[in-house]
């Protein structure tokens, strides 16, 4: 029960733990609703591959809560759809707390990343490794947020093909 208290106060977007596992200065600024995803060329590939993967699929882009979207629910299953696997880790925590949101909620899924692009697809359960996990991430989300300044920028490999590019180095 204790987990189900600790939780209630700290809930945030799924996208939120996967910012904080690419770039910590990015999930501060969307988190201040400074967003440039709108404008990047990236976000609109991904909503395209989103729209059209999977035609047959009848549950697509469900929110709960108002809160989390999952890509795609099934009886025995929840499934992101990712451009690439690029960001591997901050795709899995991505699904391991939307596993951990509905664990909490008494609801048990297993859950599947699909790279429809690279033909292939992960599939994932929520251990308790990765229970632990979460609950870091989401102390930490709430730490970074909380701060009146965003974390500094730092060059990363990715950093060429983020909406925040110009924000961060222009």
């Amino acid at each position: 029960m204790e987990d189900i208290q600790e939780f209630s106060e700290i809930k945030f977007q799924g996208i939120k733990i996967n910012y904080l596992y690419i770039c910590k200065r990015k999930l501060w600024l969307f988190s201040k609703n400074i967003t440039f995803e709108n404008t990047s060329d990236k976000v609109l590939l991904g909503k395209v591959l989103h729209e059209y993967s999977y035609p047959k699929e009848n549950t697509k882009e469900v929110l709960i809560d108002n809160l989390i979207m999952i890509d795609i629910l099934s009886d025995g299953s929840i499934r992101e759809v990712k451009y690439s696997s690029k960001m591997k880790e901050a795709d899995i925590m991505q699904v391991m707390y939307y596993l951990y949101y509905l664990k909490q909620k008494g609801i048990q899924k297993q859950g599947i990343i699909n790279y429809p692009k690279e033909k292939r697809k992960e599939v994932l359960e929520l251990t308790p490794e990765y229970e632990e996990k979460v609950k870091q991430a989401l102390k930490e989300i709430e730490e970074i947020t909380a701060k009146s300044i965003p974390p500094p920028a730092t060059k990363q490999k990715i950093c060429k093909s983020c909406a925040y590019f110009e924000f961060c180095w222009g």
